[in-house]
């Protein structure tokens, strides 16, 4: 018989469940178990007095094994579980667990000790579930507006972008890297004539960086479009991206995610707030006193953060904000600058910085100037080489998803939202 999923079931119909028993009750005439599979869970009942054999299966089992069982499902107003039951003909135990090692509250570094039994819950399936709903709608739209997915190397043979932080591997008898970001290579999949690329892929950053929000290993939905006429078209494409998430979220787990999570999902209005990085110094000392101390001058820190995005709720009653106009001795050697500028964005959504946007430089000269002045030649030599045969204009960004995702469901660490977690002190499970 073909396993049936537990929404799928039909009344007094034989059927096979089977999934993991999230909780086992033994009483004086009754054995209960709750069993869980990704569908959701139900109510097995055995009569200890008239299933003798089946409940002796179930001897020693504990919460945690993984049974199946074959019988029906009928209606029961006694029932907690959606007013069903199942009523077991078979019961076969696949596999005995032992006792959990986790504790109701235990702490964050022993649930990622134990990480593929802390994510059993029904709350930390839903944020994964969440995630890859978030990335679906993402995807749909890419593929709709005429992108291409694209898969970058993340072995690497030269530091890439900054030449720091990045994590050196032995690469048979020479160094290589693990790749910050696909950065480079969207650009050359531009060169090469896509036109429009994207890539949902891990990136690298060896920093001893301990906050709720950074990882060293963390997933990238990544975006890179030609035949641009200012970073603005950029903002305005990230703009329906996220818009398009957000709203899959929306129509598949609004209800699921108030319930657990006790917050709602928020489609964005267009267009999002924009101002220029100035402009919301200015405001942020006239409205709230505080002046962005001399050593983050010419960039946001976590505090100027989260002021933008009281700023932006105040005087927009929108959750999102674009900053823009940041000095070029903070922004990356490869964006466009107009009369010395660059051409680029912060966004900032719910006091957190979520995505770095930009026109690219794409002539050649001009870039190969702006890479001397940073002192990047030599690492970056390989990706000069794209611009050199013509380049139309361009430019993109990248949303952490993770990050993206603790801010949706408002999950205190990134540590707790990311599937498996890599930080400075932590290199498994």
């Amino acid at each position: 018989m073909k396993r049936v999923l537990i929404n799928e079931l039909i009344e007094n119909e034989e059927s096979k469940i089977s999934g993991f028993a999230s909780k086992i009750r033994d009483t004086k005439y009754m054995i209960f178990v709750i069993l869980k599979d990704r569908t959701g869970s139900i109510q097995v009942s055995l009569d200890k007095g008239t299933q003798e054999d089946l409940c002796k299966e179930l001897d020693g089992v504990l919460s945690g094994s993984v049974i199946e069982f074959t019988g029906k499902m009928v209606k029961s107003e006694y029932v907690k579980q959606g007013g069903k039951e199942f009523l077991p003909t078979e019961v076969n135990v696949i596999s005995k667990a032992e006792a959990s090692p986790l504790e109701e509250n235990a702490n964050i570094d022993t649930r990622l000790n134990y990480r593929w039994i802390d994510l059993r819950t029904d709350k930390n399936q839903l944020m994964l579930n969440v995630q890859s709903t978030f990335v679906e709608g993402m995807r749909e739209h890419c593929y709709k507006e005429g992108f291409t997915e694209i898969h970058s190397p993340k072995l690497i043979g030269a530091a890439s972008e900054s030449g720091s932080s990045v994590f050196e591997v032995e690469y048979f008898d020479r160094k290589a890297y693990l790749a910050q970001s696909p950065q480079f290579y969207k650009q050359m999949a531009l060169v090469s004539g896509l036109e429009r690329v994207f890539e949902v892929a891990p990136c690298f950053r060896a920093e001893n960086s301990n906050t709720n929000r950074h990882a060293t290993e963390f997933t990238s939905f990544d975006i890179e479009m030609a035949y641009i006429d200012s970073f603005e078209d950029v903002m305005d494409f990230e703009e329906d991206l996220i818009i398009a998430g957000l709203t899959k979220v929306k129509e598949k787990y609004d209800e699921q995610i108030k319930d657990l999570f006790n917050t709602e999902v928020i489609i964005p209005t267009k267009p999002f707030p924009r101002i220029k990085l100035e402009d919301l110094y200015k405001e942020m000392e006239k409205r709230y006193g505080y002046q962005i101390p001399e050593y983050d001058v010419g960039d946001m820190n976590a505090e100027a953060e989260g002021l933008a995005y009281k700023y932006a709720m105040e005087v927009y009653g929108h959750e999102f904000i674009f900053i823009t106009d940041f000095p070029k001795t903070k922004r990356a050697f490869y964006h466009m600058r107009k009369n010395d500028v660059p051409q680029g964005y912060d966004l900032i959504w719910r006091g957190t910085e979520i995505t770095t946007g930009a026109q690219r430089e794409h002539r050649y000269e001009v870039l190969k100037a702006q890479c001397e002045e940073k002192g990047l030649t030599k690492d970056v030599e390989f990706y000069l080489q794209f611009f050199k045969y013509g380049c139309p204009a361009h430019g993109g960004f990248a949303i952490g998803i993770d990050r993206f995702n603790m801010l949706l469901l408002n999950i205190p660490s990134v540590k707790e939202e990311m599937f498996i977690f890599r930080g400075p002190n932590r290199l498994e499970p």
